[in-house]
This record gives structure tokens, C-alpha cells and sequence, in this order.
């Protein structure tokens, strides 16, 4: 794969954009299009994976939250058809757990949403992941620290609630409530 866009005589890069948020893959899709990616688009991990083994992309991007499977789920399984892809992970409920716990399991990027096509493009491009910028200088509160320990054991455990219950010793209900609740400010 290489890190230029569009060369003459050549086939466009293939973009695969995997998001439940149908606006904001629409309006991505056109964004990339125009920046010189064929793009294809899912609305789970389940059909974005059978699309990636139809057309296997060069790039990708993946929602962390979805019906379904997660993305730190269908990572993997695009890494295994394609180890050279180059993935970018985004999200509207950022932490730097999910960010560590992307890049370990071999996503080139993490991006917090809102994110406009530029931003994911220098995430594709970028040379190495920058996790600096997602640790604050000043320290995080008790309840963001609850917030960010509850989203690193939810990203252990794949997204199964009822496992990261078990392991937080947390009735479940509880805990979905506590994930229905944006995240808390530092």
C-alpha cells in the first residue's frame, strides 16, 4: 500500500467506512470520495466485514460503538484479511483506554469524533499513532477515573456486558446504566 492518494493510470485507494451513524457516513463518503478514495460504506461491523472479504480495502474506519459488534471487534478481523490495512478507529465517547486497547490491536489511528475528512485522512496517512494528545496535563476527576476504568474493562471484555459486569462486581443493569451516561468531564 502506499501513502499516495491517486496516481495517474492507477485505481483509487478503497476506502471502507463502517459507522451506524448514516449521516455522518453519508457526508464522510462524498468528503473521501472527493479526496480521491473509492469508498465503501457499512452500518455495522457484521456488514462491513462481509464487504471487506467481497473488496478487500486498503483503508478503513470504524465506529467504536455500534449495534452489534463493536469495532475493536471487527479490528482484527480486518487486520487477519489484510495485515498492511491501515485502520482508524472513531468515536463520540473517547478514553484512553479504548485508545490504547485500538492501537494494540493494530489501528494506525484513533480519532475522537467530531472528526471532519481532513482529520481522518492525516489519521490514515500518519506515520504513528500520537496517544500523547488524548492524556490531559491537568489529573482526571474520581468519577472520570470510575469512567475510564469501566470503558478499559468493557474493551477487555469486547463489548459483553454481562462479562464486564462480572469483572467490575457490578450488577448489570447498573452498569449499562453508568454506559448510557456521557462521559464525565476531567
Amino acid at each position: 500500500m502506499s501513502d499516495e492518494i491517486q496516481v495517474e493510470g492507477e485505481e483509487l485507494p478503497h476506502l471502507l467506512l463502517v459507522d451506524d451513524d448514516a449521516t455522518f457516513t453519508r457526508v464522510m463518503a462524498r468528503a473521501m470520495s472527493r479526496r480521491g478514495f473509492r469508498v465503501s460504506t457499512a452500518a455495522s461491523a457484521e456488514e462491513g466485514y462481509e464487504l471487506a472479504k467481497r473488496d478487500l480495502p486498503d483503508y478503513a474506519t470504524l465506529d467504536l460503538k455500534m449495534e452489534g459488534d463493536s469495532g475493536l471487534v471487527l479490528l482484527p478481523k480486518l487486520l487477519e484479511l489484510d495485515p498492511e490495512m491501515r485502520v482508524v478507529l472513531l468515536t463520540g465517547y473517547s478514553s484512553i483506554a479504548t485508545a490504547v486497547e485500538a492501537i494494540k490491536r493494530g489501528a494506525c489511528n484513533y480519532l475522537c469524533k467530531p472528526a471532519d475528512a481532513d482529520d481522518v485522512l492525516a489519521a490514515l496517512l500518519s506515520e504513528h499513532a500520537n496517544l500523547d494528545t488524548l492524556v490531559p496535563d491537568n489529573p482526571m476527576s474520581v468519577d472520570r477515573l470510575q469512567w475510564e476504568h469501566i470503558q478499559r474493562v468493557l474493551a477487555e471484555h469486547e463489548g459483553n456486558i454481562s462479562a464486564t459486569a462480572r469483572a467490575l462486581g457490578m450488577h448489570r443493569r447498573t452498569l449499562q446504566r453508568k454506559l448510557q451516561k456521557r462521559p464525565v468531564r476531567r
